[in-house]
């Protein structure tokens, strides 16, 4: 996997490079220190993937978002612990959020998820903003507490069989639920479930 890393501070990229590459298949293919070098990089290498700060000079990496999300896919590492941010990364295109303070724990997972095609938002963050929608979406949407529950347990990342397990009901079971919460939303994948919840669209 061929990654470009941007971020202002050379001990981050630095710190960032030796992380990624100690993974096998993972290859750093560039390291820029602003937005608009992120985005030229972006352009010329077509990297798989962007681990992108939102915080740097000469342009945000957060105002160059929806310029590098058709191209690569993106993930946002950042020292913001804001679900105001969060919303505005997935609102850009952003595939994930995950928290410098967690980077050596949660990036593999993160990388996993983003470059699997779902969205990956930092778990404590996510928790706040899904029970956030979740407390709303009762009111404005016609979705039983499970189906919610479901919903909820989606947008957090877990697979199928961890949520049959966590509910003590069977995998066909939850295929169900999310087959209605589908119907119910006008959604047809998990991104677009996790794009929903997050952006509080439920109608």
């Amino acid at each position: 996997m061929r990654i470009l890393i941007a971020d202002d501070h050379r001990v981050v990229r630095t710190g960032l490079r030796m992380l990624l590459e100690s993974y096998p298949g993972f290859e750093v293919v560039g390291e820029a220190s602003n937005g608009l070098e992120a985005l030229q990089m972006t352009r010329r290498l077509r990297p798989d993937l962007v681990v992108l700060d939102i915080s740097m000079p000469n342009g945000s990496g957060l105002s160059y978002l929806r310029e590098l999300s058709p191209l690569s896919r993106v993930l946002v590492l950042t020292m913001h612990d804001d679900p105001a941010y969060v919303r505005q990364v997935i609102q850009a295109g952003g595939s994930g959020y995950v928290l410098k303070e967690a980077a050596d724990v949660e990036l593999l997972s993160a990388i996993q998820h983003v470059m699997s095609g779902q969205t990956y938002i930092y778990p404590t963050l996510a928790a706040r903003l899904v029970e956030e929608k979740s407390n709303r979406a009762g009111a404005s949407v016609p979705l039983s507490p499970r189906e919610l529950e479901v919903l909820r347990l989606v947008a957090l990342g877990h697979t199928n069989q961890e949520i049959a397990a966590r509910l003590g009901v069977g995998v066909r079971t939850v295929e169900t639920y999310k087959s209605r919460i589908c119907e119910k939303l006008g959604v047809y994948t998990r991104s677009e479930m996790v794009r929903y919840a997050l952006e509080n669209k439920l109608t």
